[in-house]
């Protein structure tokens, strides 16, 4: 993992989390924006995915196990897909809650693989 990465992963989990949360409880309806902020969500995960792949080879091992690692992101990759489906099949405001909630269970999930790889020993 790459420090910096991980807490601009959690920024933008956080701060689309509250997005969503808020105009959810407001009444909207999923939107582009909302599912916008989902997907960037997505898209820095998979780039969490790469470098999780990639760093072992460059020396940058985690200190912690790797299985409960790579759980976290599998299921940290899985989820905004999930919300995603869901909001695009059932287009209420509850769908654009659980986006957020979805969001927000990202950051905390990239937060623990963090502490997984940097702090935590085996």
């Amino acid at each position: 993992m790459i420090e910096w990465f991980t807490i601009v992963q959690v920024a933008v989990a956080v701060l689309a989390g509250i997005l969503c949360v808020v105009l959810g409880l407001a009444g909207r309806k999923p939107t582009d924006l909302t599912m916008g902020a989902t997907a960037l969500v997505e898209v820095l995960l998979i780039v969490q995915l790469v470098v999780a792949i990639a760093a072992p080879a460059f020396g940058n091992t985690p200190s912690g196990d790797p299985l409960e690692f790579w759980v976290y992101l599998v299921s940290a990759v899985l989820l905004p897909v999930a919300g995603g489906f869901w909001a695009l099949v059932e287009r209420s405001r509850w769908s654009t809650v659980i986006l957020g909630a979805i969001c927000l269970a990202v950051a905390v999930m990239v937060y623990r693989m963090n502490v997984i790889w940097f702090v935590q020993g085996s």
